[in-house]
């Protein structure tokens, strides 16, 4: 059951270009899939609240919908990633695909922010052995996680048990601001604040979780 919050260190070890865990033994709090009016408001004014910085994986066609929540969430201070544009399984395209969904979503974010994109999230969590060249091409990192909470299921309980039992100071947690977790959202955010003083951890800052 472990393995479903946090990845085997097997597969850790075989893709060690990958970051699974923060750099600097402190947590790092993500979020993937928005900007969205629904639920990304609501998530900046509870981390402006607690004073956490996060990484923002968003999909390229929500930052060109949603402009706006894109800047905010930069003018909070937090960073932005690439979710690819149109939130597509990275196993399910060819190269060309794969590139065009990378580079759409950079390109979004710099004609529309002014921001140059940094580390990218794959869909799911899903990547092939294509990937690296392709990121290392376009200078991104890949930032996978070291707990992904599942509160996409829209069920605190869930939540609250993979907070509860795999939470570590170096953990990159997965959230999601996407309609799926909107009831549970603010609710999540309290529940993984709570654990990380609970069990003296740290939030850390992403420039320095992944540098």
């Amino acid at each position: 059951m472990k393995y479903y919050y946090n990845p085997p260190w097997i597969i850790k070890k075989a893709f060690q270009g990958f970051n699974w865990n923060t750099k600097n033994n402190k947590v790092l709090l993500t979020f993937d899939d928005g900007p969205i009016p629904e639920t990304t408001g609501s998530i900046l004014k509870l981390l402006e609240h607690y004073n956490v910085k996060s990484v923002f994986f968003c999909v390229g066609n929500n930052i060109q919908k949603n402009p706006g929540l894109a800047k905010e969430i930069l003018s909070c201070g937090h960073e932005i990633g690439n979710h690819t544009f149109n939130h597509r399984t990275i196993l399910g395209l060819n190269k060309k695909e794969m590139i065009g969904e990378i580079v759409s979503c950079n390109n979004t974010a710099l004609e529309l922010l002014d921001y140059k994109i940094r580390h990218f999230r794959p869909p799911h969590g899903r990547f092939s052995l294509k990937l690296n060249k392709v990121l290392k091409k376009e200078g991104l990192s890949n930032v996978m996680w070291s707990l992904l909470t599942f509160d996409y299921k829209n069920n605190l309980n869930i939540v609250k048990f993979a907070l509860k039992n795999y939470i570590r100071p170096d953990s990159i947690i997965v959230l999601h601001d996407s309609l799926k977790s909107r009831d549970i959202i603010s609710d999540s955010i309290k529940a993984t604040i709570d654990e990380v003083l609970k069990n003296e951890y740290e939030f850390g800052v992403p420039s320095e979780c992944l540098k």
